[in-house]
């Protein structure tokens, strides 16, 4: 019982047994040194008298008796010690200085074949038994001032409490991608799978310039979505890194299956590649061949203007914002009811806004439905507000005049594709380039193709279709949210590649930027900082983490263990991973359920693999010979093209008397 005297009788027998040890020791030493004792005059009678009854035990019998006996006494004495715990002190420091003393006790023998005197023999001999006794006495209570319990001075980040189990077991179906990977778990790697199993509940792939993720994500994505059937509209921000990997996997998904199975039949789906750079590799399409009515074109109007002047996204709704949407709509529209949508094109509706205010006015009045778009330009001109007007119609001439180029005419002015790109009859892998040196200009064209594209895509009996955007924040895309929310059901999976929550709301504004981040059921993130990390850590939540206490003092030593929900990913760790290494969480759905949705791990590539079939891969192909006649022709056709709409339109609008009226401005036709 741990009461107050049976502690001290404990201490008491404790160092009473470490004195006979010693007691021992030095009748061992006497006994057998009793030649060189006698020599020197150190004997004593009584103590003779005492050896001479030892004696008789067999104690003496060999000198390995007494000294081992000596030695068991000792360590048994040490059980009982409790020393004033200590860090420092360490089982391999420790366990060092008793072996040592060992050696020092028992080796302390061969010191009698040297080749010194017999009396110099044994004084080295009781130096070193004495030596090594001390020695093992000493380490025996450095024993006792070692922490029992596991606490772990080299871990100052917590590395190990900051680890959970996760899946280890591949989970497949017929739209599933599956990213192998290595995390740790109480000290050990382990393998384990990221099952995305519902790719339509959204996906985001987050991460600072550097992170990975289109070498550790988004390439994935492409190729096993591609081996899978999928139809695809790609992105391609730093063209044409996506874009290579799209064709050449499509080419090799084309040789080893013989084609794409949609619909019950192999259908043979046709790539196509929007660039501006290289025309030759480049094919045509007009984003807005297809508008029918008015709602259509403000929104192509919206989508064009706000990618332009991004700054206006957080203006809508102001009067100087409104009147250029509708104004450039108002164009649209009437360019899709001109000739049943002949000239219904972007650069057409360029050319047009860059006419005089009055026969622009004017022959825009005669499409019935664009006069609630264009009354309040045409009461300004009429009643001379010519400041307001030229303020109204500035806007968009100015932003639309950073467009007009001949190279984006001529992609913009043929249709080479529709862009129904998961239209069972005939399927389509898209890809968009574009250029980060010139995104400003790009990515507003580039947001009409998707936006457009929107439309055509998330409708019912269409194949499934894989969306994928890298650095998304460069495009501006309305409805993104909507898309996100509604097109599950429709088979289309959306992934989002971005560098940090910050940069969506700096383009998009704070309210629909959360709402893209929080409709996503998917996330995978690199190394993010800030909110974005924030974000994640309470996203993954907690786990019991075990919290050690320890308390050390000149008397005694105290430790206490509890376990605590802390968070699994804190926003510290989350701002530190590591090139490759992924944290964030997956769906799952009613039919595949998933448990361990949270991971984090480092995702697996084969980087011998993967260069390998880089230097393997075939060059995007020549579509058509572009020259630069070819180009500027197309560029003066469009031009002569708008006058032309201009100037049959008023002479119709002149020699109709239910028209003339509509007229604001002073016009006399050519005989």
């Amino acid at each position: 019982m741990a009461t107050g005297e049976n502690n001290q009788a404990f201490l008491k027998i404790t160092d009473m047994t470490r004195a006979l040890s010693l007691a021992l020791l030095a009748l061992h030493l006497y006994y057998y040194g009793y030649a060189y004792f006698a020599s020197q005059r150190l004997t004593w009678g009584i103590l003779d008298e005492l050896l001479l009854r030892c004696s008789q035990t067999g104690l003496f019998n060999h000198a390995w008796y007494s000294k081992g006996w000596a030695l068991l006494l000792l360590s048994i004495s040490l059980l009982a010690i409790k020393g004033r715990k200590e860090p420092g002190f360490t089982p391999l420091k420790t366990g060092l200085l008793l072996v040592m003393g060992l050696i020092l006790y028992w080796a302390s023998a061969f010191i009698f074949y040297s080749k010194l005197s017999p009396p110099r023999q044994w004084e080295g001999y009781m130096i070193l038994t004495l030596t090594g006794f001390m020695v093992y006495l000493m380490a025996g209570t450095y024993l006792s001032r070692i922490i029992q319990k596991r606490f772990r001075w080299d871990n100052p980040f917590n590395d190990e409490n900051e680890t959970f189990p996760q899946q280890s077991r591949k989970m497949t179906n017929a739209y599933s991608i599956n990213l192998p990977a290595a995390y740790s778990y109480k000290g050990r790697k382990r393998s384990s799978w990221i099952n995305i199993i519902n790719p339509f509940r959204g996906l985001l792939v987050l991460g600072t310039p550097g992170a990975g993720k289109s070498y550790f994500v988004i390439r994935h994505i492409i190729t096993q979505h591609l081996n899978k059937g999928f139809t695809m509209f790609v992105y391609d921000f730093k063209y044409d890194d996506l874009t290579r990997i799209a064709y050449n996997t499509y080419l090799d998904t084309l040789q080893s299956r013989g084609g794409f199975l949609a619909a019950q039949e192999r259908i043979r789906p046709s790539f196509y590649v929007i660039n501006f750079d290289d025309l030759s590799r480049s094919h045509r399409c007009n984003p807005l061949q297809g508008i029918i009515d008015k709602d259509q074109a403000v929104e192509a109007a919206k989508t064009i203007l706000l990618g332009l002047n991004r700054e206006w996204i957080k203006r809508q709704g102001d009067f100087f914002v409104e009147s250029a949407v509708n104004f450039l709509a108002a164009i649209i529209f009437f360019l899709a009811r001109y000739q049943g949508g002949k000239y219904c094109s972007l650069p057409h509706a360029i050319e047009l806004l860059q006419t005089d205010y009055d026969r622009l006015l004017s022959i825009l009045r005669v499409e019935t439905e664009n006069e609630a778009l264009i009354n309040a330009f045409v009461n300004a001109y009429l009643h001379g507000a010519m400041e307001q007007l030229e303020g109204q119609m500035a806007s968009p001439k100015i932003a639309l005049g950073r467009i007009s180029s001949a190279r984006l005419y001529y992609v913009l002015s043929g249709q080479d594709f529709q862009l129904d790109v998961n239209n069972p009859q005939e399927p389509k892998i898209v890809c968009l380039g574009s250029n980060p040196q010139k995104s400003q200009v790009y990515g507003a064209v580039l947001s009409l193709y998707a936006n457009r594209l929107f439309k055509d895509i998330n409708q019912p009996n269409k194949l499934p279709c894989s969306l994928i955007f890298d650095e998304f924040p460069t495009l501006y895309l309305r409805g993104m949210d909507q898309l996100m929310a509604t097109s599950r059901s429709n088979k289309v999976a959306t992934t989002l590649g971005l560098q940090d929550l910050t940069q969506l709301r700096k383009e998009y504004g704070r309210e629909e930027a959360d709402v893209m981040m929080n409709l996503a059921g998917n996330i995978i993130s690199g190394q993010v900082t800030g909110d974005t990390a924030k974000y994640l850590s309470e996203r993954i939540g907690k786990i019991l983490q075990l919290r050690p206490s320890y308390s050390i003092n000149s008397s005694d030593t105290s430790h206490s263990y509890a376990r605590q929900l802390e968070l699994a990913l804190p926003v510290s760790r989350i701002s530190t991973l590591s090139s490759g290494e992924f944290v964030g969480y997956v769906a799952d759905d009613p039919q595949q359920r998933i448990v361990l949705k949270a991971f984090h791990a480092e995702i697996k590539n084969n980087h011998q693999a993967i260069a390998k079939q880089q230097n393997n891969y075939q060059p995007l192909p020549l579509i058509r010979e572009v020259t630069h006649e070819m180009v500027e022709k197309n560029y003066e056709l469009i031009r002569q093209q708008a006058r032309q709409i201009i100037d049959i339109t008023l002479d119709r609008m002149y020699r109709d008397p239910a028209l003339s009226h509509l007229i604001v401005c002073k016009y006399k036709p050519d005989d």
